[in-house]
């Protein structure tokens, strides 16, 4: 069997990984102990983000043409790659929370909803919380009046019957 023969599941693979995912980042493992990688993966896949080491120039041939293609700069050394289909933020998020635990850890960078950013942005992304975080923000800070407002109406109605 070819060598291209072999590697052509491989690019299939990781373009199927990335085909519809809202964030993809590109991480530098290098210098993380078994114990660390294991505890990553863990936070990873409760995130419900898919996390794999692949080749380099895997990655190349897969992302060629594809709003990741802005990642090929950073496909250097020993590179793994984060996806999620379904919250934006999370790769970044977790691997930058995992990082400050394990300083071997390098976030090189990423795409996030079709934009790139390096790692610098990154960081920044993964400041970012949750889509379900920012709506219950969001409807928190929408029921406080509404629940103000049903305070004071039966604080008057108490008054009244007093």
């Amino acid at each position: 069997m070819a060598k291209v023969e072999l590697k052509q599941p491989i690019v299939a693979e990781i373009s199927e990984l990335l085909n519809g995912a809202a964030s993809a980042v590109v991480v530098d493992y290098r210098g993380l102990t078994v114990e660390q990688d294991t505890q990553l993966r863990k936070k990873l896949r409760e995130s419900d983000v898919s996390y794999k080491v692949y080749k380099n120039t895997m990655i190349r041939f897969a992302v060629k043409g594809t709003e990741f293609e802005a990642l090929e700069p950073h496909l250097e050394g020993p590179t793994a790659l984060a996806v999620s289909k379904t919250d934006a933020t999370a790769p970044a998020r977790v691997l930058a929370d995992f990082a400050k635990t394990a300083d071997k850890l390098e976030l090189k960078a990423g795409v996030v909803e079709g934009t790139y950013y390096d790692e610098k942005g990154i960081q920044t992304i993964a400041t970012i919380p949750s889509r379900d975080i920012l709506l219950g923000r969001l409807l928190g800070s929408m029921q406080s009046p509404i629940a103000n407002f049903a305070r004071v109406l039966n604080q008057i109605a108490e008054k009244a019957e007093a």
